[in-house]
């Protein structure tokens, strides 16, 4: 039998585990572009169930601690990968409930509704991916219980099973096979059952590799919920170059810079270099930075300091600030959104609350339910604005007081076209109709950057490219951002635009971005062109294109 004390430290085992191991995982992820990477998202996912069993008692029941450790992990879920490992760990609740201890069959019955759960949430289930890793995990362990009464015995060949179908994974997905690695979310999930068997066994949980940090602090005067946000270096350095006539190409510094930190930024234009970079080094940045030019505005912070200090603030704002709200009207709106500018244009078209989040920043459940729970209305629309958001939106409808109806919006020109076609005096059902069908009537196009070396979908990137997405797809590789802005505007534009709307970021001075706005209007002079200050992170431009 599973005592309650050994699952809660299996569970402890499964979420440092992961924590230690996430970028492992992250680093399994083909796809080449920024993003909330599914060992980061899943260590969250877990961590937050950590938080909530590990100081239970060494007397609670199974029961008890699948249900803690269940509700947890819904209300931390992040990215699509955190969610379906919070709705296999639903299964537990469920099949333990009522159970102080667990036996053979209490497990098969928990593995079969985590899978149960897991394929009716996602819309179109792919084979290749941690459903078939848990669903074929779950099957073998009901082929066990017919040989054995020992639940630690049919844990492990549930788990050689799951490193089976791990293995067999870039089979199924042709993707995988071409970048030679197996599925992340599977991997995660592998991991996490693993720890969790050498618990079952009698060892000892996990112990973290380091110290892990608490939630990270968020400004609250511009969002509703919080995210946690990866500190793996100290010191978050920035200052500007003064070019100097010998300059050399930027893209050395770049280079040089991603050798000895994260988060690298440099960009320039004739004059200057704007660089940022979170380092353990930050004499290193400088004097790599004086070989390019004069430094002003120099910046040096400790960001492990700062967080100590504001996760305090923000923890004891939040407590104050999710009170939910009384409903004052008939409806109301949420939106995912990152950027001042961007947030800002979403309130201007009625939003209520804005998550802060996005590519990079995945909010969980409970980030937007706060949000939903924060809006004065009967009715909440949500906009998730990023296809690995939508899951967890639709997961907090569940936990909501209210109705909630969460619009399939995957970027942020959708959101901001089914916000415009809302109209107040419809009801319910016309206004989703509405604004689900807006959906479909603008063409978003992403310009960014490649965070990693990969060769995908017949493109052979190198890290620190320029891409361009096309409606979610790479469509080419450039070494010029406003190049690459400008050959995707006239790639998805067409004799019908009527509306061009230029958003950018955060890392493109205004000057660049002007001249892009006045070539572009120059080219298309049959369609109204506008530019958008967005301040968004990791987008060089968003591109709307109706």
């Amino acid at each position: 039998m599973i005592t309650g004390k050994i699952l809660r430290d299996a569970y402890i085992s499964g979420a440092v585990t992961i924590a230690n191991r996430k970028k492992e995982v992250d680093r399994l992820n083909v796809y080449p572009v920024p993003d909330g990477d599914t060992g980061t998202n899943m260590s969250m996912t877990m961590g937050n169930a950590l938080r909530e069993i590990q100081f239970m008692d060494d007397n609670a029941t199974v029961a008890q601690v699948a249900e803690t450790a269940a509700s947890a992990l819904l209300r931390g879920a992040r990215g699509n990968s955190g969610v379906i490992l919070s709705l296999l760990f639903r299964g537990f609740a469920k099949g333990f409930q009522g159970k102080i201890t667990a036996d053979c069959e209490d497990f098969c019955r928990a593995l079969d509704l985590g899978v149960e759960g897991a394929y009716k949430a996602v819309m179109a289930p792919t084979e290749g991916t941690i459903l078939t890793v848990a669903r074929l995990a779950a099957e073998k362990a009901k082929t066990a219980a017919k040989s054995t009464n020992d639940p630690c015995a049919l844990w492990s060949d549930a788990c050689i099973e799951a490193k089976k179908a791990l293995d067999n994974t870039p089979n199924l997905l042709p993707v995988l096979k071409k970048a030679g690695v197996v599925d992340a979310g599977g991997m995660g999930l592998y991991i996490i059952w693993t720890a969790m068997l050498e618990v079952f066994k009698g060892g000892a949980p996990a112990v973290p590799n380091e110290v892990q940090k608490p939630e990270a602090a968020v400004d609250l005067n511009t969002t509703v919920g919080d995210f946690d946000e990866e500190i793996t270096h100290t010191y978050c350095t920035e200052f500007i170059v003064r070019k100097s006539p010998e300059c050399p190409d930027v893209a050395r510094l770049r280079a040089f810079l991603e050798t000895i930190g994260d988060c690298v930024v440099a960009v320039d234009d004739d004059d200057i270099i704007k660089v940022h970079v979170h380092t353990e080094h930050p004499g290193q940045a400088i004097e790599e930075g004086l070989l390019f030019g004069s430094l002003i505005n120099l910046k040096i912070d400790n960001m492990r300091y700062q967080h100590e200090n504001k996760a305090k603030e923000a923890a004891a704002a939040r407590k104050q600030s999710f009170t939910p709200a009384d409903p004052e009207k008939p409806f109301g709106f949420v939106a995912v959104a990152s950027g001042a500018g961007i947030e800002e244009l979403f309130r201007n078209l009625g939003a209520d609350c804005i998550v802060r989040g996005g590519q990079t920043m995945n909010p969980s459940t409970d980030d937007i339910l706060s949000a939903i729970m924060g809006t004065p209305a009967e009715t909440v629309f949500v906009l998730p604005n990023n296809k690995n958001i939508i899951m967890a939106a639709e997961q907090a409808v569940k936990l909501a007081d209210r109705k909630v109806c969460v619009l399939q919006s995957k970027t942020i020109p959708q959101g901001i076209t089914a916000m415009m076609n809302f109209d107040p005096d419809a009801d319910f059902d016309t206004n989703r109709l509405n604004m689900t069908k807006s959906l479909d009537n603008v063409s978003t196009g992403l310009i960014t950057f490649a965070a990693r070396d990969s060769d995908f979908e017949g493109h052979n990137i190198k890290r620190g490219e320029i891409l361009a997405m096309d409606n979610g797809k790479l469509a080419f590789a450039e070494k010029d951002v406003s190049k690459a802005a400008y050959k995707l505007v006239k790639r998805l534009a067409d004799g019908g635009t009527t509306f061009i709307t230029l958003i950018h970021g955060t890392d493109v001075s205004e000057e660049k971005a002007q001249e892009l706005y006045e070539h572009v209007k120059s080219k298309f002079g049959n369609a109204e062109v506008m530019l958008i200050n967005g301040g968004q992170p990791v987008y060089y431009y968003i591109i709307s294109v109706e």
